[in-house]
């Protein structure tokens, strides 16, 4: 955008310097000779295409851009749908207000196609979810219904979520129910970390953007890259909560301190390690199961095993059944926003 600004700039200052050359010929205004008075108006002309010309031509158009990009597909569909039916609605009544006599006849008929239009763009505007709902619900089959339920809500992804790898498999399920957004400049730190020089950092970056392929490849939750850029803000931390704040997105991430920052601010933060806390294995205490004790614990005689979600179990007198599968009953749990971690003792 850049270039378009100095282009338009350029192309302002030839403009508008022959405009004011030319009203400085004509004008008498100086009581100057008329070249004195062009060469005058001119140089003002050219100093006001060199400032004026980017925020008369690329600035409110690059203004439309984002907006347009910014707005929902329901909403923007809503719009259109609502200045076409407010347009209609003011056609039909301005062909009677066309009998009235002059001058009126010549002014109410496009006044009232104009404010029929605007009218319905800003009802449905403001009405878009309900209406979209209405639509999608009664009219629509049901692949089409889907598709307008994941414009219904946006979730921005973060950095943390794409190396972790698990929004995949989620996204594959369709629970997420929305369109997941992510950002270019998400991209460009996926990337720095997949060419840094260490090499943990790199294999989580290529990681990350391996898990990025095959969320743009899944068929089942939409997914879309945005170029939404809060320039002012360097860290892209504060970028991603400054668009979810500007989106009215929500925030996918694992990172515990962003989400902190994020739910400080009002933003819905969607945290994928609560998630999967959430949906592993309950056991109360008393229960038994088989557990297949791998390692010591920290303190002596202890054993630890892991169920298939990843739990921890720390088995009292568990070491000496160390490299076997043994029924274990649980005798304490604790649950974490970090995690959940069994506590449980051999069944004898």
């Amino acid at each position: 955008m850049a270039t378009a600004e100095f282009i338009s700039r350029i192309v302002g200052l030839f403009v508008f310097t022959f405009l004011g050359a030319r009203l400085g010929f004509d004008a008498d205004a100086l009581a100057l000779p008329p070249d004195a008075s062009a060469l005058i108006f001119g140089l003002v002309g050219a100093l006001v295409g060199l400032i004026l010309t980017p925020w008369l031509t690329v600035r409110p158009i690059q203004s439309i851009n984002q907006s347009i990009r910014e707005l929902p597909i329901e909403v923007f569909f809503m719009v259109l749908l609502g200045g076409f039916i407010g347009l209609i609605l003011g056609l039909l009544m301005a062909y009677p207000l066309s009998f009235l006599p002059v001058p009126f006849n010549e002014i109410l008929p496009p006044a009232a196609s104009l404010v029929g239009g605007y009218l319905g763009m800003t009802i449905f505007r403001v009405r878009a979810r309900e209406i979209w709902d209405f639509i999608s619900e009664n009219f629509l089959n049901k692949r089409l219904k889907a598709f307008a339920m994941s414009g219904t809500r946006q979730m921005l992804v973060d950095t943390s979520v794409l190396i972790d790898g698990r929004i995949v498999d989620i996204a594959k399920t369709g629970f997420l129910g929305g369109t997941l957004l992510v950002p270019r400049f998400v991209m460009t730190e996926l990337h720095q970390v997949a060419d840094s020089s260490d090499t943990l950092r790199r294999n989580r970056g290529r990681r990350g953007l391996i898990k990025l392929t095959e969320l743009q490849r899944n068929n089942i939750t939409p997914v879309k890259v945005i170029e939404d850029d809060p320039e002012d803000i360097p860290e892209v931390d504060d970028k991603l909560v400054a668009l979810a704040i500007q989106l009215d997105a929500h925030l996918l991430t694992n990172d515990y301190p962003l989400s902190k920052v994020a739910e400080s601010q009002g933003v819905t933060v969607l945290n994928i390690n609560l998630l999967a806390n959430a949906v592993r294995s309950v056991y109360i205490p008393g229960e038994e199961f088989p557990l297949h004790i791998i390692q010591e614990g920290t303190d002596p005689n202890q054993g630890v095993g892991y169920l298939d979600d990843g739990t921890m179990v720390v088995v009292e007198d568990g070491k000496a059944y160390m490299d076997r599968t043994v029924r274990v009953e649980v005798t304490k749990l604790i649950n974490r926003e970090a995690g959940r971690m069994i506590f449980a003792k051999p069944v004898r």
